[in-house]
């Protein structure tokens, strides 16, 4: 027991030595804020413990040295008068206000040998944090709103970043949530998808109107919109032409096969006789008795009905704008109908389990050749959603 408590407790010291290495190494490589976590990480408990007198002391030296460096910082950013430094600025103050909030709860903190509270200035960051955010809200709307006389969809994406970053700091200010879902209109590419059947084969209007219907490709592209139907009200940056070329159907087939199986199975008891013939007796005198087999055989005939489907064709992707076909894909699917049942002639028990499922099916009809072409849609969709997802325009 004694063993163990001493194994137990010099693991709390390796652990806890480690731990007070780490802070120290943070606070000497200048990472402030890490070396601010884990000394108030290993005093959340028992801070008043002579153990975490180091954490304390270390605790005091990050926090002091890192709240100089933001404020030098800050101060930089102030006197170089820069608009657009005003959202470094805000978050250094946003900055400041975090390290203190998360550092109170701990309070206070005595140093044993120094005899003193450990020292934290707290200062009230409300009022500069208020101030910049008001003047960063002002620069934001200012070049959002200059952004949207843009003629590229790029400027109005930008535009659209900055309304955004200014609704999540400053709701509701002016005009900007409308503004917001203008730059997104504004920013957002419209496709026009059309398919052509150059197969000289019948496609099912199912089929044509799954592959087109944009809404179960479930797709979340923010800056681009599909369209399979066009609306007056929008202009179309570019067209998705999918060109189905070629659709090979096979013709249809069963595949026969004879096989022939044959296996040892057990057929009740039998006396075990030793090397001359005679009966094997136990030590008290009955009988031995050991298991007795038989072969069974089983002719089996497996057929297979089988039919497949090649489809074929392109996506054409084509800027409205300049007119020029910017991307080609292949588009390329293929569906298999494969049915199998089984007869058979002899004993049954000879048969492994493939077989018996086999003998208890029968034929079935074979699917249409529309059924076949739209029984290829999903594979089809697949592969759509592949090229719609890796296609950006910009």
């Amino acid at each position: 027991m004694k063993k163990l408590l001493l194994s137990i407790f010099s693991i709390f010291l390796i652990l806890a030595c480690s731990s007070v290495k780490q802070t120290e190494e943070a606070l000497n490589s200048g990472n402030y804020n890490q070396a601010i976590n884990i000394a108030l990480k290993n005093l959340r408990t028992n801070k008043e413990k002579k153990s975490k007198q180091s954490y304390i002391k270390m605790l005091e030296s990050a926090y002091a040295k890192a709240n100089q460096r933001d404020l030098d910082r800050i101060s930089y950013l102030i006197n170089d008068n820069n608009d657009a430094q005003l959202e470094e600025v805000y978050n250094i103050y946003q900055q400041l206000n975090e390290r203190q909030e998360k550092l109170k709860p701990v309070l206070p903190l005595y140093i044993m040998d120094e005899n003193r509270n450990a020292k934290f200035a707290m200062t009230n960051y409300s009022s500069k944090i208020i101030e910049t955010k008001n003047k960063l809200s002002a620069y934001l709307y200012k070049n959002a709103t200059k952004l949207m006389n843009s003629t590229s969809k790029n400027g109005f994406r930008q535009a659209y970043d900055d309304f955004k970053y200014l609704e999540k700091i400053n709701p509701n200010y002016k005009d900007t949530r409308v503004l917001i879902n203008d730059a997104h209109v504004k920013g957002t590419d419209y496709v026009i998808v059309e398919m052509k059947n150059e197969t000289r084969k019948v496609i099912p209007k199912r089929l044509e109107e799954d592959l087109l219907n944009m809404s179960t490709y479930d797709m979340n592209n923010l800056w681009t919109v599909y369209h399979n139907n066009k609306l007056k009200s929008t202009k179309y940056d570019f067209s998705m032409n999918i060109s189905l070329r070629d659709i090979h159907i096979s013709p249809e087939q069963i595949r026969e096969k004879q096989i022939i199986r044959e296996k040892q199975i057990l057929d009740g008891k039998k006396n075990l006789l030793d090397g001359n013939g005679n009966v094997v007796k136990d030590s008290l005198g009955n009988v031995i008795k050991i298991d007795k087999y038989k072969t069974v055989v089983c002719d089996v005939h497996t057929f297979t009905q089988f039919k497949s489907v090649q489809v074929k064709g392109q996506v054409y992707y084509k800027d409205l704008v300049t007119k020029q076909l910017i991307d080609t894909f292949p588009l390329e699917s293929e569906f298999i109908f494969e049915h199998g049942y089984a007869t058979y002639n002899g004993d049954r028990n000879a048969l492994d389990d493939i077989y018996l499922g086999l003998i208890g099916k029968r034929a079935v009809p074979f699917p249409t050749n529309e059924q076949m072409i739209f029984d290829s849609g999903e594979n089809l969709k697949a592969k759509l959603k592949g090229i719609i997802t890796n296609q950006h325009f910009r």
